[in-house]
């Protein structure tokens, strides 16, 4: 067989919340019920994301998720972000909903993800298979985007970060960016802490 389309169906909290977030996003809402149950379906090209209510979702708590193939994720991550920026003044790169960024490794860019308001990471990865990373700084990166991007633990990703970039000699290509990803993980750490009186 052929031209086979698998979809993923995802939970969520309210099914308007989702479909105001990824219209933001650049998606158009293809299909929409309440009744029986809360249903929404939103499509962007051939990226088709369908998402069902459901009662006591908790999204810090969730673990869906779905993986998107694409020839080159620079454009897509430089569109959603600028939609972001649009909409919200800023890319969201902390709490729910936040998007990630794709990392320079040996002149190319990795995958990003995108963290949505029912907490479902929707990651877009590159359809080649990239090389392996060519310096230690560039290996940590890895392992440190590994951590605080796909599994939310910024802290440690911080502290492998901070290990390697105590070590470099200052002349590897991906020190600016991993001085970027450092100053980013310190951001998002900031905005993960409760605030006063919290």
């Amino acid at each position: 067989m052929a031209n086979e389309l698998t979809i993923p169906l995802l939970p969520c909290v309210d099914i308007d919340e989702m479909a105001a977030f990824y219209e933001m996003l650049g998606f158009s809402v293809t299909y929409r019920q309440t009744r029986p149950n809360p249903y929404v379906c939103v499509r962007r090209e051939d990226i088709n994301l369908h998402f069902y209510g459901l009662e006591g979702h908790v999204p810090e708590q969730s673990h869906s998720t779905c993986v998107v193939i694409v020839e080159d994720t620079g454009p897509l991550f430089e569109d959603f972000a600028a939609r972001m920026r649009a909409v919200h003044g800023k890319m969201l790169i902390s709490g729910i909903p936040r998007m990630t960024r794709p990392r320079l490794r040996n002149d190319r860019y990795t995958g990003f993800a995108v963290v949505d308001p029912a907490g479902n990471w929707i990651r877009v990865n590159k359809s080649t298979t990239e090389p392996a990373p060519r310096t230690k700084l560039a290996k940590a990166m890895e392992d440190a985007a590994r951590l605080g991007d796909a599994k939310g633990d910024e802290r440690q990703a911080l502290k492998i970060l901070e290990g390697a970039l105590k070590r470099t000699d200052g002349s590897e290509p991906e020190l600016a960016d991993a001085q970027a990803y450092r100053d980013e993980l310190v951001e998002r750490i900031k905005g993960s802490e409760p605030g006063p009186g919290a």
